[in-house]
């Protein structure tokens, strides 16, 4: 025999409700294991002693540096940070990372970003030489200060 309507509407509304609860932490533990949990980068590659004391004796010098921004036809803007690299060193280099570190205008970072000067497609960096470079960048935040960012040299691998 069935139960009154009254009861079976009351007895639904409970377990309704607890599974509506049940899914909304399952969504939110689910939410946080993936952001607290999720792959994890392998750590970038440091400076080797090696690779340190090239830089502290200014083997390798930045010159030129400049920085333009453009508008793009889809309201972008595009900051192109250029400029040379010049091996006064007596070692063939293969790679070099630069770390381009932009604030906000109270000198908080606001965007951290690793990228190459040098690599092997490139053909390297050998004593003496100089080569030219072009840092894209079109996802600055917009609480960025507007001036050059710091650059800091954060790898170089050897020939």
């Amino acid at each position: 025999m069935d139960p009154p309507p009254k009861r079976r509407a009351a007895a639904g509304i409970p377990i309704a409700l607890f599974i509506t609860a049940g899914l909304a932490a399952a969504g939110i533990l689910a939410g946080w294991l993936v952001l607290r949990g999720g792959p994890r980068k392998s750590p970038a590659p440091v400076l080797t002693e090696e690779a340190r004391a090239y830089v502290r004796a200014e083997r390798l010098q930045l010159s030129d540096v400049s920085m333009i921004a453009t508008d793009n036809f889809a309201r972008q803007t595009l900051v192109e940070i250029t400029g040379k690299i010049t091996n006064t060193g007596n070692r063939r280099v293969k790679v070099v990372e630069i770390k381009c570190v932009f604030y906000d205008p109270f000198g908080r970072v606001v965007l951290r970003e690793r990228v190459p000067i040098v690599s092997a497609r490139m053909g390297g960096l050998k004593p003496g030489e100089t080569k030219s470079f072009r840092l894209p960048f079109d996802a600055i935040p917009e609480s960025w200060n507007q001036t050059l960012p710091d650059l800091v040299v954060a790898q170089i691998v050897f020939d």
